[in-house]
């Protein structure tokens, strides 16, 4: 893990430098070979997918200083504006100058391999989401009501699918509405009982309207807000791996990132998992976490 750091450290401290797979192997001590495949193992992806994200990352608190986007490019090692716009929409879904409105001036911190481990047992490292902003859209699906004392721990957890996959639920779900987009979503509505603590956790999928839905079914509106998406780390079914991953990335969320992102949780708003076809694999399964947010005051 220590020779690992080294090598992810000098990336940091040389990100509008030429890096170079070899240079980091040498860094770390190992072989080139070895240091692919292991890297690969630790962080999730190959070593200059991460080298390129990291550049990325401090592009985005640039944008927020108004700097112009081409001199951006060439501070980070991209020739042309259009290659660095096409880096930028393959990471965060658009182009520089639609997200300068989500910019943060926070520098993202180091990532550091130990801290990390303190939130997860697999491999792979979190890095700063991507942010989203997502119109208003209807939910059909089962619900399950709860309070925050027996099954806070649980929360993104995928044990709660056992009920719904026993009982054939989510199979019924996709039988009976026909959703147009395959994909699950788990959501949590927030309590109305704030000293009971009470809410309701509901595995549902997206339609248009709430004519196919059956009485025993929960419906409502996920309202508009923008979103800071978080993407788990790869991680396979075996031991529980994947949802160990999905467990540790909501604990990274509320006692790592929040408290040095400069944003809070947008309130009257709705946080979701997303599950789409990238969780069907028993190996290197990963979805997407959507936690609304706004920034914060001065």
């Amino acid at each position: 893990m220590m020779c690992f750091q080294r090598s992810i450290d000098y990336i940091e401290e040389h990100l509008k430098e030429k890096i170079t797979v070899e240079e980091l192997a040498r860094i770390s001590g190992f072989s080139t070979y070895h240091f692919y495949r292991l890297f690969y193992i630790y962080v999730g992806m190959p070593p200059m997918d991460y080298v390129r994200k990291r550049r990325l990352a401090y592009a985005v608190a640039e944008l927020f200083q108004g700097k112009r986007i081409i001199d951006i490019a060439m501070d980070y090692g991209f020739e042309t504006h259009a290659g660095f716009g096409k880096a930028f929409r393959k990471v965060y879904g658009c182009s520089p100058e639609q997200y300068r409105m989500h910019a943060s001036e926070r520098i993202p911190s180091n990532v550091n391999l130990r801290a990390y481990h303190k939130f997860l047992n697999v491999g792979g490292i979190i890095l700063d989401p991507t942010f989203s902003t997502k119109p208003s859209f209807s939910i059909i699906g089962y619900p399950l009501h709860t309070t925050v004392e027996e099954d806070y721990q649980k929360r993104g957890i995928p044990a709660l699918w056992d009920y719904f996959n026993v009982e054939g639920l989510e199979a019924n779900l996709y039988e009976q509405i026909k959703p147009k987009e395959h994909g699950e979503y788990c959501l949590c509505y927030p309590p109305k009982d704030l000293e009971a603590g009470s809410f309701t956790y509901v595995i549902g999928v997206k339609d248009e309207y709430f004519e196919k839905a059956t009485q025993d079914m929960f419906t409502s509106f996920v309202p508009e807000a923008t979103y800071a998406v978080f993407t788990t780390p790869p991680a396979n079914y075996e031991d529980h791996g994947f949802a160990q991953a999905i467990a540790g990335t909501w604990r990274y969320i509320f006692e790592e990132w929040f408290p040095n992102s400069g944003y809070e949780f947008a309130p009257d708003k709705v946080d979701f998992e997303f599950y789409d076809e990238r969780c069907h694999s028993q190996i290197g399964a990963v979805m997407n976490i959507y936690i609304p947010v706004v920034k914060c005051h001065p």
